[in-house]
């Protein structure tokens, strides 16, 4: 969260804290002060990702592919420059945080119902100024790197600390990011992300010792001073009386600053005039209206105090050292080979959620760009939220004896107050004979464990009788398939529109380059479109949940959205299909995507067959066209839409669509054949 209003005081109060750098400079002076040691920036991943998507379009769901090459053009800037990079990730929400992510939570609710007002209004996206980012992109984001061959640590704590720690531990000539937090802690100096030409390597740094001659204060005092304007441990709102009396005996400097600035200034001011010592703090503590907790500020002061440091401030016998121990035992998973895997897992961004419902049952979904004012289309949280309980009956062993623990969500969707937790009960995937256990499907070797895998990760989704089905295709499209099979099941508003537009998406998709997806002009938006994106995309997180679940019957990176999924291009095929385009149209004249289309769409359907779904023909009205003029149609496209259409299933796909060969065994398989690992063992070092 960093605190409030203290990277604004930098920039106009004190400018010589502004530094700007060129960081190949900084980069070559330390490889001549480290000879063999090359240059490192730890990146504050989550602070960045905002700053990372500049694709023009991010209403419609994300521009995956423009944005992976965003990132790799990213890479290769410093990687030119011969400085390697290291991200970081918050893996978990720490409860002392709770309520602050509750608040934003809600602040971005209100910025999503405001974007859905403008798109249903002007029928397009609105400027940069009501941009947000499109859903989960920081969790696609961290599988993006990974696939690009950087190293991507997801966090046990919150990320701050560990992206300072390791900066300090790892003598990094930088962090970057944007989080005023980078100022308090005593590590390497901190660049700025929303500073940075990466054409040219030149940022801002701001300096903390310029901050400190500035204020009056020396480095030893920034903790106490963080915590006294308010931050994630003492909230601001215990402090304002104490504000006053600062501000009382330290008249304005400048008739212009505002407020905040002034509080900033007096705050320093006390500050100087305390001695540095544990009574101090102790004074402080009773000075200030606490309440019940005395020791807020204390653990405020620790919280910025790094591995092998020391603070006048707190006493050497406080147990000052933030770590993870002690969850093992408190873990809701008790076995420790399963618990220790999954969290080598987690850190080095394997798999999806799997460690926080096992270490504490605890998980969170934050916004989506959900319309909630659609009434046809439920919250993804609820979609969603059947797989997610057979996933965690899987995770948790239910039905093996004993009472199963239940799983707490914070999901936000329209009528989730978000005052407490949802307690969710993990619920048995129908598979004959019960669920594998856990062991045999992380463990276990060979062509039946293969079978096991593929076929609960299926169940979750109560696809299972599609297996043979599913196993012929590419695994992506395999995937695909499965999430659209489960939204039609879910979501009886979704028409035959929606499925042809859906199965055209992943047709087209094939063979275009980001490039030729930048130059994809729309000239409307649909909301309608823009909530199933969002919801697509949603679902994507929970295959990958499924799937780190099961074993990885899917390589993870098979999974992604720049796999199955690009926001403009399914915008045109929605369009297309709602004002009952031709076949032909839809499909881009491409005569070879027909049998898959008709295969694809008889796949989906026969699923829905199963369940006694019919998908009924629901067109919305017209769209828009993106050429100048329609093509002629060739006869072998023309067929009437339907008003419904459930036919029988033929595995006809010519090859097109055909999954190769996979070899045998268990791995997490990325987009590199090198860095492949196999986890029949848990690694002994959690990174």
């Amino acid at each position: 969260m960093g605190i409030k209003g203290l990277q604004g005081f930098v920039t106009r109060v004190c400018p010589d804290a502004c530094r700007t750098v060129d960081l190949k400079e900084v980069a070559e002076k330390h490889r001549i002060d480290h000879p063999g040691i090359p240059p490192v920036i730890v990146v504050d991943a989550m602070s960045c990702v905002r700053h990372w998507y500049t694709p023009e379009s991010w209403v419609c769901g994300g521009q995956w592919r423009e944005y992976l090459a965003n990132l790799e053009d990213f890479i290769k800037a410093f990687t030119a420059a011969g400085i390697t990079l290291v991200f970081y990730f918050d893996g978990v929400v720490e409860e002392k945080k709770r309520d602050e992510w509750i608040k934003r939570r809600w602040q971005n609710y209100k910025e999503i119902a405001a974007l859905f007002q403008f798109v249903k209004t002007h029928r397009k996206q609105p400027g940069r100024g009501m941009f947000v980012l499109p859903s989960a992109l920081p969790t696609f984001t961290r599988y993006a790197l990974k696939s690009l061959g950087q190293k991507t640590v997801c966090t046990l704590q919150e990320a701050d600390f560990e992206v300072a720690a390791y900066g300090l531990q790892h003598n990094c000539i930088g962090i970057l990011g944007q989080d005023s937090d980078y100022l308090i802690y005593n590590t390497s100096p901190y660049f700025s992300i929303e500073k940075l030409c990466v054409d040219k390597l030149v940022t801002v740094m701001y300096c903390r010792e310029a901050l400190c001659r500035a204020l009056g204060l020396s480095m030893t005092h920034l903790p106490l001073f963080a915590c006294l304007l308010g931050n994630d441990v003492v909230p601001e709102n215990l402090l304002e009386g104490f504000w006053r009396k600062c501000l009382a005996t330290c008249p304005p400097r400048n008739k212009s600053y505002n407020r905040r600035t002034n509080v900033l200034l007096a705050v320093a001011n006390y500050i100087s005039r305390v001695p540095c010592s544990y009574s101090s703090l102790k004074h402080l503590e009773e000075m200030l209206p606490l309440g019940s907790d005395k020791t807020l500020l204390l653990r405020g002061m620790e919280s910025y105090l790094l591995p092998g440091q020391q603070s006048p401030w707190i006493p050497p016998t406080a147990g000052h050292l933030k770590t993870f121990s002690g969850v093992e035992e408190t873990a809701m998973c008790q076995d420790k080979e399963i618990f220790q895997l999954a969290k080598e897992q987690h850190i080095q961004s394997e798999n999806y959620v799997i460690f926080n419902i096992l270490s504490n049952g605890v998980i969170e979904c934050s916004n989506s760009l959900e319309d909630d004012r659609d009434t046809e289309i439920p919250g993804q949280a609820l979609i969603f939220r059947p797989a997610r309980q057979h996933v965690y009956s899987v995770l948790l062993e239910s039905g093996k004896g004993g009472a199963c623990p239940s799983v707490k969500e914070w999901f936000v969707y329209f009528g989730n107050p978000l005052q407490e937790p949802e307690v969710i009960q993990p619920v048995q995937p129908p598979l004959p004979g019960g669920t594998p256990n856990l062991k045999t499907l992380w463990f276990a070797k060979g062509p039946e464990v293969e079978k096991q895998r593929y076929s609960t990760f299926l169940a979750c989704f109560h696809l299972q009788d599609l297996m043979e089905e599913l196993q012929a295709l590419e695994a992506p499209v395999a995937g695909f398939c499965c999430l659209l099979a489960y939204l039609m099941l879910q979501v009886h508003s979704l028409s035959l529109e929606d499925l042809h537009a859906f199965v055209a998406l992943i047709l087209c998709l094939r063979g275009k380059s980001a490039s030729q997806l930048e130059r994809l002009q729309l000239m409307e938006v649909d909301s309608r479109a823009v909530h199933l994106g969002a919801v697509f995309i949603r679902g994507l997180t929970t295959l990958l949940m499924a799937n780190s679940a099961c074993g990885f019957p899917f390589r993870m990176d098979d999974l992604m959205p720049w796999k199955v999924f690009d926001g403009k291009l399914f915008q045109e095929k929605y369009q297309r299909s709602h004002r009952s385009c031709s076949v032909e149209e839809l499909l881009e004249g491409n005569e070879s995507l027909y049998a898959p289309f008709q295969n694809l769409k008889s796949l989906i359907c026969k699923a829905c067959m199963a369940k006694k779904r019919t998908i009924q023909s629901r067109p919305r009205g017209k769209g828009f066209v993106t050429g100048t003029q329609q093509r002629e149609f060739n006869p072998r496209f023309q067929q009437a839409h339907r008003s419904s259409f459930v036919p029988p299933y033929h595995n006809q796909m010519r090859g097109f669509l055909w999954r190769s060969p996979q070899p045998e065994g268990r791995e997490y398989r990325s987009g590199h054949p090198d860095r492949r690992r196999r986890f029949h063992h848990p690694p002994r070092s959690p990174r």
